[in-house]
Formats: C-alpha cells, sequence, structure tokens
C-alpha cells in the first residue's frame, strides 16, 4: 500500500492560535447509495420506496455541491451499500459498481469506502480486497508503534485528515456469513454464532428474536479487530487525539469501562485528553440512535472498547435508511446518516460535518438534519 508514515501526529503543520469559533476542517458524509439501474420499488416489508436510478442522481448533486465550497471538505466518508444487492441478480454488479464509481472520480478530494451488507451481496471479500472500493491506501502509518497496523484478515484502517484529529474505518462485517467461502472455518464460526442466536429458519428474520440484531444482514467484530482498535485509541489517548470512528454500538451504563487487551488496559485520564478520534462504519453500535435489528451483532463489545477510552468524540454509521441520533453516557456522539437509496427525487440525503476545536457541526441537506455535536469539556481543545 502506499500509505503515509508518521513519527506522531505533531510532525504535521501546526494549524497556529485558534479561538473555539474558528473552523478547523470539514469532511463530507453519505449513506446507502445503493444504486441499480431498475425502477423504484420498495423496501422488504413494502412500505418504504426506493429510488435506485435516482439514487446516482443524488450522489451527482451531492459531489456538484462539495466541489463548489468555498472551504471544501478534506475527505468524503461514503458510508457502504454503494449498490444494490439486486445487481447480483440482474449480473449488472460490475457494471454498476464501475457507474457509481466513475461518479465519484469527480470528486475534488479523497473518498474514503466502508462496506455493508449490500457490497457482499454482489462481490466475495476476496474482490472487494483487490478493487477501488478498497482506500486501505490513504491510510495514515505510525512510525514505531506496529501494533497500530490492521491485519489484512479485516479491512480497517486510520488516517490524519487534520492534526490532533484521527479518523478509523471498522469492518462491520469481519464476522459474518456474507461474502465468504461457505466451506472456510470462518463462514462455519459465523453461522454457528448466527443460528445459536437465531433459531429461524429464514436467518433475515428477526421474529421472536431476544437480540434481534442477530440476522444474517448483519455482522460483527472479530476479537483481532477489537484489540487493534484498543491499540489504537490507547496511542490516541496518549497523544492527545480527538477520535471519529465509522461503523457499529453497546447498551449505556454509567460507569466508564476499562478494557484490558494483548496486556494493556485503555482507560485514561482526562488530564491526558486533548485530541480526538472519529470511528465509523456501515453499521450502528448505540440502541438509542438506531433500530435495534439494525445493530452489529457484538456491539455491546465494541462500546466496551471505546468507552474505555477518552479520545472518541464520535461514531459514524449508516444502514438504516431513516437515521438517527443519541449522545452516549460518555459524551460519544452517534449518528446514523439517513439512506439515499430511500431519498425522494425532490429532496437530497448527505451532509459537510464542520469541525471546531469545541464542537462539530454537520449541516445535512435535504432529509438528513443539522445537528450541533458539542465535546465534553475535558475532550475540548484550549490553544
Amino acid at each position: 500500500m502506499n500509505s503515509k508514515t508518521l513519527e506522531v501526529m505533531d510532525d504535521k503543520p501546526d494549524p497556529g492560535p485558534l479561538s473555539e469559533s474558528s473552523e478547523l476542517f470539514s469532511f463530507g458524509v453519505i449513506a446507502d447509495i445503493q444504486y441499480a439501474d431498475l425502477e423504484d420499488g420498495y423496501n422488504f416489508q413494502g412500505s418504504r420506496r426506493r429510488y435506485y436510478r435516482h439514487s446516482l442522481l443524488h450522489l451527482q448533486c451531492a459531489i456538484e455541491h462539495w466541489n463548489k465550497e468555498s472551504s471544501p471538505p478534506c475527505c468524503v466518508l461514503q458510508l457502504g451499500d454503494i449498490i444494490d444487492g439486486y445487481n447480483a441478480q440482474y449480473k449488472a454488479s460490475e457494471k454498476s459498481l464501475e457507474l457509481v464509481l466513475n461518479t465519484f472520480q469527480t470528486l475534488k478530494v479523497p473518498v474514503h469506502h466502508t462496506w455493508g451488507n449490500h457490497e457482499f451481496y454482489n462481490f466475495s471479500r476476496d474482490y472487494l480486497t483487490n478493487s477501488k472500493l478498497n482506500t486501505r491506501f490513504l491510510e495514515d502509518q505510525i512510525a514505531r508503534h506496529p501494533e497500530t497496523m490492521p491485519s489484512e484478515s479485516y479491512y480497517a484502517y486510520h488516517f490524519v485528515p487534520f492534526p490532533k484529529f484521527r479518523f478509523i474505518l471498522l469492518d462491520a462485517y469481519d464476522m459474518s456469513v456474507l461474502g465468504v467461502d461457505q466451506s472456510s472455518p470462518k463462514f462455519q464460526q459465523c453461522l454457528k454464532i448466527l443460528r445459536e442466536h437465531n433459531p429461524n429458519t429464514e436467518l433475515n428474520s428477526p421474529q421472536g428474536l431476544s437480540e434481534p440484531q442477530f440476522v444474517q444482514f448483519n455482522g460483527g467484530f472479530s476479537q483481532e479487530q477489537l484489540n487493534w482498535l484498543n491499540e489504537v485509541l490507547t496511542f490516541s489517548d496518549r497523544n492527545q487525539e480527538k477520535v471519529v470512528i465509522v461503523s457499529p454500538r453497546p447498551n449505556p451504563s454509567l460507569r466508564r469501562p476499562t478494557y484490558e487487551c494483548s496486556g494493556h488496559q485503555g482507560e485514561a485520564s482526562a488530564a491526558q485528553v486533548k485530541k480526538t478520534d472519529v470511528t465509523g462504519g456501515h453499521l450502528p453500535i448505540y440502541p438509542a440512535a438506531s433500530d435495534s435489528v439494525c445493530l452489529a451483532w457484538n456491539y455491546r463489545d465494541v462500546l466496551a472498547v471505546i468507552w474505555s477510552h477518552e479520545c472518541v468524540v464520535c461514531f459514524f454509521a449508516g444502514h438504516t435508511h431513516d437515521g438517527g441520533y443519541s449522545e452516549d453516557p460518555f459524551g460519544v456522539h452517534h449518528v446514523n446518516i439517513e439512506g439515499v437509496i430511500e431519498t425522494a427525487p425532490d429532496s437530497q440525503a448527505f451532509g459537510t460535518v464542520h469541525v471546531y476545536p469545541d464542537r462539530m457541526v454537520l449541516k445535512g441537506k435535504g432529509r438528513v438534519p443539522d445537528r450541533i455535536m458539542n465535546y465534553k469539556k475535558e475532550k475540548a481543545f484550549h490553544f
């Protein structure tokens, strides 16, 4: 991979004196495009209309908006389900993906792609790893910290768009029956987990389940990936970064848990924290911000890792189509972006997040509402 190697984030140019009203940088967010060359249809319940062809026009409008901004975003987060699963049925997966990726090529800033269930309806994990949907080449590597390098066995990485901010993309289908060879040990392991929690003949049905997230169209995080996430967050704590995460979430507990992993304890004092991490992916992880059927299988495990660190300020996800938002007891903002696929032609569904020393401000378009996400006082920057 053509990766940048950093000593620590302080090696990047210093932003200079900043007030709490100074915008540091911005980034774009868009989710669940699910393009297909099909007439409009409906969701599986027949209750929500889906605009398969028009989703590409919505993407074009979003890109035109970002390209025209006086201060363009530093990057765009594409939160998964870039084309619809129907493409596989009509043998149009590669053609549709090429069309959407060609549209993204008109974007003047980098785009970071996450993988959702519809990617795996269309392609195998091996195919995706070798495709243009793999944007791991945009990762930042941290010199002399090999523990922060992700494994090749899952699709996750981190990057630094601005000093003191680290973004982490997670693989919410690391543990899944989708996209993997059915004869592989990993498939058998994941199928066993799924059947232990879901006795239904139709594994996409949550009917009667006490944990409705255990359906086939969801997935989860391996212990290996959770260990890696803990290492990256430990580095961010020690180096006073703020973190934004892209992917899933857990049930609120009013006590900050301590997560121990590989012999390292992931708890840091508030005095240590001055930088920010942002994390994300396709599946949500916090029940208060999402329909429970859309959560990652082991969302509690991810939350336990995140809550054992001070650096995480925001978690972005897609998957729910209706969107959602909640701030958890530890000040992490969970934002689920509304899906393009269920957005009428006369509306829009994307947003730009403006980042300040003390807050993030989501400026949404169409179905995506505006949100002000303040950092807790111990997480705010003081320049």
